[in-house]
Order: C-alpha cells, then structure tokens, then sequence
C-alpha cells in the first residue's frame, strides 16, 4: 500500500526522497535523507526508528547494503519491515520482509530505487525508476516527482492514495524541498500542485536562511 523511491542528483549532490499511500501523513514516517550522506526509506508496517539508525550508518561510513543488513539485524520484527537505502556515493540496497504482501517489487537504476508493497502490479517500480532516468535534465525534485506520477499511471496501489510526500536535502541541516500531503483525494496531484508552486521560491527561501541581506523580497 505503499510506494516510493530514493534518487541522487550527481551533478549537486542533492539526496530525495518521495512517497505515496492510502495512509495517513506517509511523510512524517517514511522518508529520511541527510545532506552530503544519503537516505533511509522504512515502510510496509512502518518503524520511523530506522531511518534515522539508517542515516547515522551511513553517516559513519557504511555502503547502502551494510547499512540495511545492520538495520535488518537491528530489529526481531524485520519481517513486516520493506526497506531502502543509498549512500553518498549513489548506491542502493533494498530489503522485503518476509511478511510483506504483494504486489510487491524493488528496482534499482543509476542513482535510483524504488520500491513498493500491495501494489496494484509489479510494475509500477520499474514505471518510477524509467521515469526518473527519462527526467535526468530536470532538478531532483521534479525528477521524483515524475516518478511518483508515472507510479501512479502505472497502476499504483489498489486503494485510493490520500497522502504523499516530497523531500530534497542539498548542503544546509534543513531540507532543500520538504512538501506533504497528509490527507487528500488524489493525494500526488495535489503534492504536483504544492511543488510547481513552491519550486520558483526554492533558492529565495535557502538565501533568506543563509544570506537573509542579499535575499529579495520587502525590507
């Protein structure tokens, strides 16, 4: 019932993350990513307690396939957990539970993984991952979001999708791109509304933080 990918932007070094589901407020649960370090997606029956656990070994050097072996060693419940990770240097790993229902796939592409639990087909991974590297010329962000849109032509999960999250890490301790949809129909329209809106102001509210005298706007 859920489905969602981690990408890199080799070019700026940006880590991301996007998600959709038929729950409740999927953003403040699964997605995690730390500039410079990489990102942690927990999902299936979800424990948040693993992403960051995630990104605090691959922040102490760990490639993405030791990072969820140890995450998977990590927890006895490892059976209802469906797991991804990837590193700074763009590799992925990715684990299913034992207990994890189909449909179900994981697909990995350069700088890519997506994955998803209770789909409607086994497709639409492998819909999200071509869609990202199709998008290679776009910002991170709009290339996760073509992704998630091309899930979601593929067939999706098999109920109604009412939450969906956007997150994009670059340089600074806060995120680049942090938009959620915590309850609403057609839940990754309305988060594709959310970032054509907020994409223009990207830069303008990193300045504001960092350089706030340079930054436009009204004094």
């Amino acid at each position: 019932m859920t489905y969602s990918l981690l990408g890199r932007c080799a070019r700026t070094g940006q880590f991301g993350a996007a998600v959709a589901t038929s729950s409740l407020a999927v953003g403040s649960r699964v997605p995690h990513a730390l500039a410079g370090v990489g990102g942690i997606l927990t999902q299936y029956r979800t424990d948040p307690r693993l992403g960051p656990l995630g990104l605090s070994l691959l922040r102490a050097g760990c490639s993405a396939e030791a990072a969820i072996a140890a995450l998977v060693a990590s927890t006895p419940h490892h059976a209802w957990r469906q797991l991804a990770a990837m590193d700074r240097l763009g590799r992925t790993a990715h684990f299913h539970g034992a207990g994890v229902k189909p449909a179900l796939d994981a697909v990995h592409v350069r700088d890519c993984v997506a994955l998803g639990n209770i789909l409607a087909n086994d497709r639409v991974p492998g819909a999200m991952a071509q869609a990202f590297l199709q998008a290679e010329a776009e910002p991170l962000a709009e290339r996760l979001m073509r992704a998630m849109e091309a899930g979601e032509a593929a067939g999706g999960e098999g109920r109604p999708v009412i939450s969906a999250a956007l997150l994009v890490v670059e340089r600074e301790v806060f995120p680049l791109v942090d938009l959620r949809v915590d309850d609403a129909p057609e839940a990754i329209s309305a988060l594709r509304r959310l970032w054509d809106g907020y994409a223009p102001l990207v830069e303008v509210f990193v300045t504001r933080a960092v350089d706030p005298d340079a930054a436009p706007g009204a004094t």
